[in-house]
């Protein structure tokens, strides 16, 4: 359903784009076009799927130790927040050029996969039966995971290639609105 939004919200920017530029007529001023960019929120564009093995290990009081091997696998999604964008961010320039300012691409979510996460192995030292398992150590674990996999993810490159596929998917879609020529700088160049 999700999806049937967000390309009704495209559709809707592209219409609008489209009919300001046709025909040589004065296109509408950055802040309507804004509006209509700022309705799809946040523009996810890059899903990795990353799996890591997290251990963890607790000391008990007066001895005795608790252990935890947990498979986790998560997907992390990326993209660009196009509801931080300010009309001062697009700008139309002569025979059909648009300038737009993108923010600056980010994980958006990060989404443990139920059925693919399982506790491995869950010890306690032999020799000290009494000492019970600790409540909240597998989700400690599970916290451990999704920041090892979050950053897996970036030193992957996901926010590199959320930004190239945000562009390329912002072209295209210009480009179908009938702009000749889309320019697009960082949030951070002035």
């Amino acid at each position: 359903m999700r999806a049937i939004s967000i390309a009704l919200v495209i559709a809707g920017f592209a219409a609008i784009v489209w009919l300001s530029m046709r025909d040589g007529r004065t296109p509408l001023d950055p802040p309507a076009v804004l509006a209509q960019v700022q309705q799809l929120n946040e523009l996810a564009t890059v899903r990795y799927t990353i799996q890591k093995v997290v251990g963890l290990t607790e000391q008990k009081e007066p001895i005795g130790a608790e252990s935890i091997l947990l498979i986790m696998q998560a997907r992390v999604q990326a993209g660009i927040d196009l509801a931080s964008m300010r009309s001062a961010d697009i700008t139309f320039g002569p025979d059909r050029i648009v300038v737009l300012r993108l923010p600056p691409a980010k994980i958006l979510n990060v989404s443990v996969d139920e059925k693919e996460t399982k506790v491995w192995d869950r010890q306690k030292t032999w020799w000290a039966p009494w000492v019970p398992y600790s409540i909240d150590l597998e989700h400690r674990a599970r916290m451990s995971g999704l920041d090892a996999i979050k950053q897996a993810a970036l030193n992957m490159g996901i926010l590199r290639q959320a930004e190239q596929n945000a562009e390329t998917s912002i072209r295209g879609l210009l480009g179908l609105a009938g702009v000749k020529s889309v320019r697009i700088v960082p949030a951070s160049v002035s």
